[in-house]
């Protein structure tokens, strides 16, 4: 199972960083998490546990399952109703509930976990920071019992489930909160989706008019773009120098592509 907030709200500590593309990227997350899960020899189904209708209809081109979230009770009653939800179609199968924001995911790195985590009636694995969990199992006829949030590592082991201690497998564990948790996902290598769209959020600095305020970038593929000072202002820069990296806010597409924010660039 995999829960995802509304986009309107879910990653609200990465907004200082990437501003107005946060739904889009959390999507992304949610996107890759989803299609490395499923190419997971040991996953049969991915349940998502949601009620944003368009991230819903992402997910499920990607061959998700989408799940309410009936109790509209937070993370935990999500993911129990999501468990009960997999064993509906399931009876009796064993379950995993893992988060939306694992970018980075390999499944053969997955398949470790969940081979490693079978042996046990409940088992978690921390996070990268030690302190939370990205993944928690319960086997057969278990209940999962949920304590995601927060210092949620200690909270699992309390309630009897086991730590998983495995070396390498660095994707499963690095969840993605923040600025730097995101710079570290894209040097572990993220999937295509949050390639794809974090590329699309940056740029290189090619002319610059202190006078005006105005110029344009660079984007990756080579395609100039302008800006105009509406959206020099709105980044909170003083100067801007040619070569520096940016990162950009865009509305529109191809011809219609129009800069609405310029800074520089934080992950």
């Amino acid at each position: 199972m995999v829960p995802l907030k509304p986009l309107s709200v879910a990653k609200s500590r990465l907004a200082a960083a990437v501003g107005a593309s946060r739904p889009g990227l959390a999507l992304a997350f949610a996107q890759d998490t989803v299609a490395g899960a499923l190419a997971c020899a040991a996953v049969a189904d991915v349940v998502v546990v949601t009620d944003d209708a368009a991230a819903g209809a992402e997910l499920a081109r990607l061959g998700a399952r989408i799940v309410p979230d009936a109790p509209a009770a937070g993370l935990n009653a999500a993911l129990a109703h999501g468990a009960r939800a997999a064993r509906e179609r399931r009876p009796g199968a064993a379950v995993a509930a893992m988060n939306a924001d694992l970018p980075a995911l390999r499944p053969p790195e997955l398949l470790r976990v969940l081979e490693n985590a079978s042996v046990f009636p409940r088992a978690f694995l921390a996070d990268a920071a030690g302190i939370g969990t990205t993944l928690l199992s319960a086997a057969p006829d278990v209940e999962l019992a949920p304590s995601f949030g927060g210092p949620s590592r200690a909270r699992h082991s309390a309630s009897g489930a086991v730590e998983i201690a495995l070396a390498d497998v660095d994707s499963v564990r690095r969840d993605v909160d923040t600025a730097a948790d995101l710079r570290t996902a894209l040097a572990l290598g993220v999937g295509h989706h949050t390639a794809r769209y974090s590329a699309g959020m940056q740029a290189t600095a090619y002319t610059y008019d202190s006078q005006t305020r105005s110029g344009s970038v660079l984007l990756d593929d080579g395609t100039p773009v302008s800006f105009e000072a509406p959206a020099f202002d709105a980044g909170g820069l003083r100067l801007l120098r040619p070569g520096q990296r940016v990162r950009i806010e865009t509305d529109g597409k191809g011809a219609d592509l129009r800069i609405t924010l310029i800074t520089l660039q934080t992950f």
